[in-house]
């Protein structure tokens, strides 16, 4: 009993000796990481705010608010691993170790970090641009480090990671200050294809949206099977691009009525052949 009485003792000195060593080291770990958290949130808060001051593109901020943010969390957890004695130069090799199988791992992720360094990088893109990326189109609204945000015409968030958008054909619909629009219109066989043409023409000089230089062209560019197609190609700015083109497509079609022209529908001639000696036969 007293043997048992003396090992419980000891027992109870030694936790209170590692209570005493470690607890104030573990709660001041606890309290470092807290501060930390919330001072690597604040720096990036911080950061992004100075970025917008700063009129920096709105494609960068998010890069450069992450990067801070991340950088003040490495140094929180320096800081955490000093208080417990650790030499962090030793862990350079474990690092090593660790970061290859990590690597292994994340392929995809990483992959997808490199791509969205490449993109900011090389910026093929910009926040508010309209594109088409491996067939999903829509406004870039954020552009992370991971992945990239886009906003669908109707109003669909999609996320896309970096990897599929960088190593994909990427259509950027905003980067020119002007666009082509090519418009075909059908006439028929029976209709005067001058009087359509001057009639197509004076639609395009009349709307002040349609660029003079270069001048518009309009062409026959094919006999169909059930009309003469006629092609009529103008250049605008590009933020007129889609409502011009709803306008032009009535305006053609109202003058072109107007002047004498049909807009042939698809059709197609039968012509029934009736052989004498049969009729005869028949008689």
């Amino acid at each position: 009993m007293e043997e048992y009485q003396e090992l419980l003792g000891q027992g109870a000195g030694q936790m209170v000796d590692l209570v005493s060593q470690w607890g104030l080291q573990v709660l001041g770990a606890i309290g470092v990481l807290i501060i930390g958290w919330w001072l690597s949130s604040r720096i990036s808060a911080t950061t992004r705010r100075a970025l917008e001051r700063g009129k920096v593109d709105a494609t960068l901020v998010p890069f450069f608010s992450n990067m801070a943010y991340y950088l003040a969390l490495a140094v929180t957890i320096i800081a955490v691993l000093n208080l417990f004695g650790i030499e962090t130069t030793s862990l350079i090799a474990v690092l090593g170790a660790a970061t290859v199988a990590i690597g292994l791992a994340l392929q995809g992720t990483l992959s997808s970090f490199a791509s969205g360094v490449m993109l900011l990088i090389f910026r093929p893109f910009k926040v508010g641009d309209f594109v088409d990326i491996g067939g999903v189109t829509g406004s870039v609204i954020e552009v992370s480090l991971f992945t990239t945000l886009l906003h669908t015409p109707d109003n669909v968030a999609i996320i896309v990671p970096n990897s599929n958008v960088y190593g994909a054909v990427i259509r950027n619909f905003s980067a020119n200050t002007t666009r082509r629009h090519d418009i075909t219109m059908g006439i028929g066989y029976d209709d005067d294809i001058g009087v359509a043409m001057d009639t197509l023409r004076k639609v395009l000089e009349a709307d002040a949206r349609v660029m003079q230089d270069p001048a518009p062209f309009l062409g026959v560019v094919e006999l169909a099977d059930s009309s003469v197609n006629i092609l009529v190609r103008c250049w605008c700015e590009s933020k007129d691009f889609f409502v011009l083109k709803t306008d032009l497509l009535r305006e053609f079609k109202e003058k072109l009525e107007a002047a004498g022209c049909s807009i042939p529908y698809p059709q197609q001639d039968i012509h029934v052949h009736r052989e004498e000696a049969a009729q005869a036969t028949s008689a």
